[in-house]
């Protein structure tokens, strides 16, 4: 990708499939599931708990009649309808020239996609920025995952400071059928969004991947700057070399980061983080191993 040029979804799709794709099948031996899926979907038959089952799936309703604990069973599905919920707003532009968090969106949006599609499931995606909300019905086919990559690739157009609430409460209402839900963003949004987050966590599995940058964390040490907040577009000179203005700017991202931390906790939520200077392949083996040890 060494030119905004030659990011065609053909292009950056084929990359992936030889830069990500290729080496999570030998890292991963086949097994996307782990990656993408925690529990089967579809509601089968109640039975008496057993030591070592998901206490997440535990009946209360009818534990509380029978004064015995029941768990829900469920049948795996063959086949995963996935949706992917894809923050586009301003905040998403921010990063290195040639390799911002919008493009690392795009990549992972990708990868999420043709994993998903090369087993015949079928995904669809939902597209904020900040302004408008774009959905897409869930299709097989290596053709939808390009229509998503051929959507991602556009120039950003948001304008409104974000809110991620928008995002999530136009996924409830699409989103009906128990399905896998896949939401990636920053998280730089108006506060608020863990409950309707919430809400789809009820319902669904979802999944939700944070993207950071490291200059979000420390600036660069090059004297006066001219820096601009990339959801309002307010620009400010500072000095870039001011220690108490590095640990300022540290202090107020790691608040940011346990604000963030909690309100996916009150969601319960499974986030995720992953970086712009990520190698995508070790960031899913990351998130797959972590959901193996959730599962267990």
């Amino acid at each position: 990708m060494d030119s905004a040029a030659l990011l065609t979804p053909d292009r950056v799709l084929r990359q992936l499939e030889w830069r990500v794709l290729r080496r999570l099948d030998g890292r991963l031996q086949g097994d996307y599931r782990t990656v993408l899926r925690g529990s089967g979907t579809d509601f089968l038959d109640l039975r008496t708990y057993d030591w070592g089952d998901d206490v997440r799936h535990i009946d209360w309703n009818v534990t509380a009649r029978m004064d015995e604990l029941f768990v829900r069973d469920f049948m795996e599905d063959r086949e995963v309808t996935a949706w992917l919920l894809l923050d586009r707003s301003r905040s998403m532009a921010f990063g290195a020239a040639e390799r911002t968090k919008e493009l690392v969106l795009a990549e992972l949006a990708g990868v999420f996609g043709q994993l998903l599609v090369r087993g015949g499931n079928r995904v669809g995606y939902i597209v904020y920025d900040g302004d408008q909300v774009v959905t897409v019905p869930p299709a097989q086919g290596r053709h939808q995952v390009l229509r998503l990559l051929e959507h991602l690739l556009r120039p950003l157009s948001g304008g409104s400071t974000t809110d991620l609430s928008v995002l999530a409460e136009a996924a409830a209402r699409v989103v009906r059928r128990r399905s896998l839900v896949v939401l990636i963003s920053d998280f730089i949004s108006q506060p608020g969004w863990e409950r309707p987050l919430l809400r789809l966590t009820e319902r669904h599995e979802v999944v939700a991947v944070r993207l950071v940058d490291p200059r979000e964390y420390e600036l660069p040490d090059a004297g006066l700057l001219y820096v601009e907040d990339a959801e309002t577009c307010e620009q400010l000179l500072v000095d870039s070399s001011d220690p108490e203005l590095r640990r300022r700017l540290l202090a107020a991202a790691t608040e940011r980061d346990e604000a963030i931390r909690r309100a996916a906790a009150e969601a319960k939520v499974e986030l995720h983080v992953v970086s712009t200077t990520d190698d995508l392949v070790a960031a899913f083996t990351r998130m797959a191993a972590r959901r193996t040890r959730r599962a267990r």
